[in-house]
């Protein structure tokens, strides 16, 4: 599963799921939506296509691709390599429209997104090492630092990005 930014009021403006689903129609083939109003597709060498804007306001897609025999035959097939290439077209031109960003953007809001992990990591590694080798660090101290990691821990698990505020109050803390 894969999520992607979407630029702010886009959900709103697109209709949510009903106007995922319809946006898919114009990119992808045998499109059914259940009763979330997550849509199933596919086209060319994408095998299937599942999608929906989750509750982070995020596109959450799942994509299974041709593989091995299959992908060979397909592309050694009458116009398999153009069909292929039409595929991928579509996938970047249906993102596009999806999340409001282009390739370069959504890989911007990707590389920003990995950088709030990995600083909550380090604020959370950080404080267990101040708390172990810091010797009479006040006990209300410790349960403030406990209970921001639990947040952020919570956060991480859920996939969400944690707020740089978050990790400045840990890291405020020692």
């Amino acid at each position: 599963m894969e999520r992607f930014a979407v630029k702010r009021g886009l959900v709103k403006s697109t209709g949510g799921n009903a106007g995922l689903a319809k946006l898919a129609t114009n990119y992808f083939e045998n499109i059914n939506v259940d009763a979330e109003g997550v849509f199933t597709g596919s086209y060319g060498l994408l095998v299937q296509v599942q999608g929906s804007y989750d509750s982070a306001g995020k596109l959450a897609v799942e994509v299974e691709q041709m593989k091995g025999d299959a992908l060979g035959e397909f592309l050694e097939s009458d116009g398999g390599r153009e069909k292929a290439m039409e595929s991928r077209r579509r996938w970047s031109s249906f993102l596009d429209e999806a999340t409001g960003y282009n390739a370069k953007q959504r890989g911007d809001k990707a590389k920003e997104e990995a950088k709030k992990f990995s600083k909550a990591k380090s604020a959370i590694e950080m404080a267990h090492k101040s708390m172990q080798l810091i010797s009479g660090i006040d006990p209300s101290v410790i349960e403030r630092a406990n209970e921001l990691i639990q947040a952020l821990e919570e956060k991480i698990e859920a996939g969400e990005p944690p707020s740089e505020t978050q990790v400045k109050k840990l890291n405020d803390l020692f």
